[in-house]
């Protein structure tokens, strides 16, 4: 038996996200589909995370066990032959048997897309979340760094979330920056809440209408305070841009790199 560790990139528009749900189109189950064509039989494909519906990645990773002896490069061709053309693989890496994506993740890094212009281009819709009302950008760049370090996100987790016996995670990198009519949310981190990327982009456009200053930020990161931030972005702003590990997921130096669509 192989364990194989992949790197995906998809546009989770069509998708009902990424875990299976009976009935429903997801990223998870069209992959374990193409997989068990090419084993001949069941398999099970893990995620990093499970991205919700609409939710975009450049990188996501995942694995899956596989018993079929075919080589690395031909695995990835043969997959991005069945798959369909929004979900590519990108990476096929021979991993140690016991790797598991999401509980072997040393950290995540997502990018929310936020559109200025009066006018967004056709060919940027589905991936951006245009908002070309007045805001302080000055005021909302200044939050982001606030988010950094060891904090509880209970308020800007999904109600389902908040029940968790911790919602503390740990802010590596928060950053805000306007690049000519985009404004572009970059975070890094330990792990992340269901929504949280999502609410605090909401939260910081809320700053930006002069709704919310740096004591309320601190105020929604403190243990206990029951509010909940937000509103929650729309989903089609947010990629996972990367996931990153330590060498000890990997089996061997074996490893086949795409260059996105074939």
């Amino acid at each position: 038996m192989r364990r194989i560790k992949l790197t995906l990139a998809y546009d989770g528009t069509d998708f009902h996200g990424w875990q299976v749900q009976p009935g429903l189109v997801t990223i998870q189950g069209t992959l374990e589909q193409v997989f068990a064509e090419i084993e001949g039989q069941t398999v099970h494909v893990a995620g990093s995370g499970r991205t919700d519906a609409g939710v975009h990645a450049l990188g996501q990773a995942a694995a899956v066990s596989l018993s079929n002896p075919i080589p690395l490069v031909n695995l990835r061709r043969a997959a991005n032959r069945l798959l369909p053309p929004s979900i590519r693989i990108l990476e096929v890496e021979e991993a140690a048997l016991d790797f598991h994506p999401r509980h072997h993740a040393a950290s995540k890094t997502y990018e929310y897309r936020l559109f200025r212009g009066e006018v967004c281009p056709p060919v940027e819709w589905r991936y951006v979340h245009q908002y070309p009302y007045p805001l302080d950008l000055d005021g909302m760049m200044a939050l982001a760094p606030l988010l950094e370090g060891h904090q509880d996100f209970a308020a800007f987790a999904a109600a389902d979330d908040r029940v968790l016996e911790s919602t503390v995670r740990t802010i590596f990198s928060s950053r805000l920056e306007a690049a000519g009519d985009h404004l572009i949310y970059r975070v890094s981190g330990s792990g992340f809440l269901k929504h949280m990327v999502r609410n605090i982009v909401g939260t910081f456009l809320e700053a930006g209408k002069g709704n919310l200053d740096a004591d309320g930020l601190r105020e929604f990161l403190t243990p206990g305070c029951g509010k909940r931030a937000g509103p929650t972005a729309p989903a089609k702003g947010l990629f996972l841009v990367q996931v990153d590990y330590g060498r000890r997921e990997t089996g061997t130096n074996n490893c086949v790199h795409g260059e996105g669509f074939e």
